[in-house]
């Protein structure tokens, strides 16, 4: 249409228009290019940390842990899928992060040197929310095989609802505080929080906020008091429902060094910081392959072609 206008205007007026309309495809090029230069570089300088948010770990050999025995919830994920999950990770030498290492090497202080030993290491964050029972009868036997198998310790967060341990009589039971003790003095378990009562923390009272923040901290602190003499324990949290506002952040900032949302994203490390309060994670389900959550951790070419499933 416009090569037709400009055969139709007198030959006076054409070098102009057309001076004109290379002026304009020069600068919309010169545009792009810069434009697709500038992801590069930053997807060059972007540092990628997956930190996974799983839930119950079920053995789905065991009838007594499959429907119709037990109610199907959405973020179980199977014993069974774990663990090849988890040993290619360990076979693949990656540094499996605890909060406090996030927290010091990559948030609080990210020009520290971090440890020789972990220099040119893949990261990685392996958490469990809620503190079922799964976490000690499932879990930890899977991270025993692999230092067994592998001589490496495999350190994963739990991020525990204290209102709730040694319940026996819910849908699924939790964890005792000596579950957590013997986790942490094997070396396996960062205890951090996840809320007294697993809470709503946007849509509470002040009052039960704070409770729901301070107590939890203390319950947790006071099961592991022996073991933790630096009081790591009960540092970090995870909100519940991933749900966090301005009014909780105020709140959380009062007791919790950093805090971890349920938004299906990897924490990306570019110029700054990152929000300390806003840490993203991955979610997973029982829809996750081990080979799926595998191309996740590893940030594969093949995993950024398809897009997130």
């Amino acid at each position: 249409m416009v090569n037709y206008l400009v055969n139709k205007l007198p030959e006076y007026f054409k070098p102009g228009i057309i001076l004109r309309k290379k002026r304009i495809i020069r600068f919309l090029l010169a545009f792009f290019l810069a434009f697709i230069t500038y992801q590069v570089i930053l997807e060059i300088i972007t540092v990628e940390i997956p930190i996974f948010g799983f839930h119950d770990i079920v053995d789905i050999r065991n009838l007594q842990e499959v429907p119709p025995q037990r109610r199907d919830f959405p973020g179980d994920y199977s014993q069974q899928n774990l663990e090849p999950f988890l040993e290619d990770l360990v076979s693949h030498n990656y540094w499996f992060l605890s909060t406090q290492e996030l927290y010091e090497y990559f948030i609080a202080n990210p020009k520290k040197p971090v440890p020789s030993e972990n220099r040119g290491r893949k990261k990685v964050m392996i958490s469990f929310d809620d503190g079922n029972k799964s976490i000690y009868t499932h879990l930890l036997p899977i991270l025993e095989r692999l230092e067994n198998k592998y001589r490496k310790k495999t350190q994963v967060v739990v991020f525990i609802n204290s209102g709730f341990l040694g319940h026996q009589d819910s849908l699924i039971k939790k964890v005792t505080c000596q579950d957590l003790r013997d986790g942490m003095q094997k070396g396996f378990y960062d205890i951090q929080s996840h809320g007294l009562n697993h809470e709503n923390l946007t849509k509470i009272s002040l009052k039960a906020l704070d409770r729901e923040l301070s107590e939890d901290q203390i319950r947790l602190r006071k099961c592991t008091q022996d073991l933790d003499p630096n009081q790591i324990v009960a540092s970090h949290i995870a909100y519940p429902f991933g749900a966090v506002n301005k009014q909780v952040d105020k709140y959380v900032a009062k007791y919790y060094k950093s805090g971890y949302l349920y938004d299906s994203l990897k924490l990306k490390l570019r110029f700054f910081p990152p929000n300390k309060y806003r840490i993203s994670r991955l979610t997973v389900n029982k829809k996750h392959s081990a080979e799926r959550l595998s191309s996740l951790a590893s940030g594969s070419w093949l995993h950024k072609l398809i897009g997130k499933k």
